[in-house]
């Protein structure tokens, strides 16, 4: 599996709001992903195909309907190894915040803790 060639506080900001995310059930557009990181455009695109092109995350345009009036939407969200390679990542560089992430109220009401996550104090 690739890994990044430098692990920067941008890239950990985007792998924690898409895990947040994948947590809850959800999945991102890449505005989302701008407004919760605080990031700029270009740094949060950037990260974005990076991690595409790792195979940590899949994106896809939305269906946009003819009466429609905005741009399309392309989403992300995680693959079964990007899932893994973040949560290795967040537990190395940020493991208080992979705790907070595996509490309850970071997830969708009656989800447990996604297939092979890292519960607080690193119990899976």
């Amino acid at each position: 599996m690739a890994r990044p060639a430098r692990t920067t506080r941008p890239l950990l900001d985007v792998a924690s709001c898409l895990l947040r995310a994948d947590f809850r059930g959800t999945e991102l557009y890449g505005w989302q992903i701008i407004r919760e990181t605080g990031r700029t455009g270009p740094t949060v695109y950037g990260i974005l195909d990076r991690l595409e092109d790792m195979h940590w995350i899949t994106g896809y345009w939305d269906e946009q309907g003819s009466d429609d009036n905005r741009p399309r939407r392309r989403f992300y969200r995680l693959t079964d190894d990007g899932r893994t390679q973040v949560r290795e990542l967040l537990a190395a560089r940020r493991p208080e915040e992979l705790a907070r992430l595996a509490e309850p109220g970071d997830r969708a009401p009656g989800l447990g803790l996604p297939r092979g996550s890292i519960a607080p104090g690193g119990a899976q």
